[in-house]
């Protein structure tokens, strides 16, 4: 059997388990070194395959993998890179393939969510026209949970176990300052077209009146009279009241509250807390206090759920297992088999299935007001955030790997195609 390499790549926004995918390929390679031969990680995923900028993960010991699997973002560097249509640039595809060939890669692994399974597809697509022997397989990886054909997306899970516990937190202490005139906490979590991430904000209520009390969601349109009506009701009975905001939330006209920019491709959105602040304070005139999770709440791997952990290294490890059966063109996924008790696997799903779909929150996961979430999502959530696993602590901070891995050499002449990007 001839023995070829492998190329693992992070891409998009991160999440504070994808190393723990990335532990699994590199774990699960090493048991296969009749198949696959070295590792390689590209520099910032998709631009450092181009780039021809390639770490060698062989001298990562065993040990190391440890520090590896308990560190947040991208050990090896992400990037927010579309390729081009192969008919609009083949170019482009001209350069990928010939680092491929160069560095003998058989076995291409991308990490990543949606729009990345549609780089993958791609890829595996171009392959086959131009008879270069590949498998691609895709590893799901997205805080935002919105990967279609999967029960849940590595990420998701310590993403809202850190978000819930920071709303019930922070909700005591402005439970504690609400001695006078009312008093309104609005946190704003990611979440563009789907409210995956607010949603879990739910699972900090553990009794009828706690927080949080109101949830915005984009797939309900903002009616600020009924929302405002709520806000009013909720200091009326306790004094106070927390409210999470998706970033995505839209009005009645479809529009976003709030965007932060636009380069003409990604849209960054951003800032619909602080425009659902300015209306509760000048609607109603309670003091209000806004915050934003930002990156906070996709890299605090000192939170990361155990479930989480060990799901992001499974759905690693199983696409190693699926290249050396000979699958190519699809993504591994996990598999929900029960809810109590809690047992799961993982399987493949197709990337044409996959590639740049989006999945909502259910009607039934959202309450019928539009302005929580039921008593099924609590259901479904609680067991994605169970368990602890937490990193090495040094002088009273969390310890994070650093690897100090330096780039194979290159064999082909620098790449001009990607301009100044």
């Amino acid at each position: 059997m001839t023995v070829r390499n492998a190329l693992y790549a992070q891409s998009g926004g991160m999440t504070a388990v994808i190393n723990a995918s990335a532990c699994g390929v590199i774990e699960a390679a090493r048991l296969h070194p009749e198949v696959i031969g070295k590792v390689f990680a590209a520099r910032h995923g998709t631009l450092g395959v181009l780039r021809e900028e390639l770490f060698d993960t062989g001298p990562i010991r065993r040990g190391e993998l440890i520090g590896l699997r308990q560190t947040p973002g991208g050990a090896f560097g992400s990037c927010r890179f579309d390729l081009d249509d192969p008919a609009d640039n083949p170019a482009q595809y001209d350069r990928l393939f010939a680092v491929l060939a160069a560095h003998d890669i058989g076995f291409v692994f991308l990490n990543g969510g949606n729009g990345s399974m549609q780089t993958a597809l791609q890829v595996d697509r171009e392959a086959a026209v131009r008879g270069y022997p590949l498998q691609v397989i895709g590893i799901p990886k997205t805080v935002d949970n919105d990967i279609v054909e999967a029960d849940c997306c590595p990420g998701y899970g310590s993403a809202i176990k850190y978000l819930a516990a920071s709303v019930r937190e922070a909700s005591i202490d402005m439970a504690s300052m609400s001695s006078r005139r009312g008093r309104v906490f609005v946190v704003e979590v990611m979440g563009r077209n789907a409210g995956w991430l607010a949603a879990g904000c739910g699972l900090a209520a553990d009794t009828a009146d706690a927080p949080p009390h109101l949830i915005v969601l984009p797939e309900v349109a903002y009616d600020e009279g009924r929302f405002l009506a709520a806000v009013t009701d909720w200091v009326e009975r306790i004094g106070w009241c927390t409210v999470v905001v998706a970033e995505g939330v839209r009005g009645t006209d479809g529009r976003p509250l709030a965007q932060a920019a636009s380069d003409g491709k990604y849209v960054q959105l951003g800032g619909a807390g602080a425009v659902v602040s300015h209306r509760i304070q000048a609607a109603l005139g309670f003091k209000v206090h806004c915050a934003v999770t930002d990156y906070l709440q996709r890299s605090a791997r000192h939170l990361a759920s155990a479930t989480d952990d060990a799901q992001a290294w499974a759905v690693g490890a199983a696409a190693v297992g699926a290249a050396v059966a000979g699958q190519s063109g699809v993504t591994t996924a996990v598999e929900r088999l029960s809810d109590a008790p809690y047992c799961w696997r993982v399987g493949t799903t197709p990337l044409a299935s996959v590639a740049n779909l989006e999945r909502h929150l259910p009607a039934e996961f959202i309450r019928d007001d539009g302005l929580h979430v039921s008593d099924a999502f609590m259901r479904w959530a609680r067991p994605l955030i169970a368990g602890e696993s937490i990193p090495a602590f040094l002088d009273g901070l969390p310890r994070y790997w650093r690897h100090e891995l330096g780039l194979e050499p290159a064999k082909l002449a620098p790449y001009s195609g990607l301009g100044r990007i």
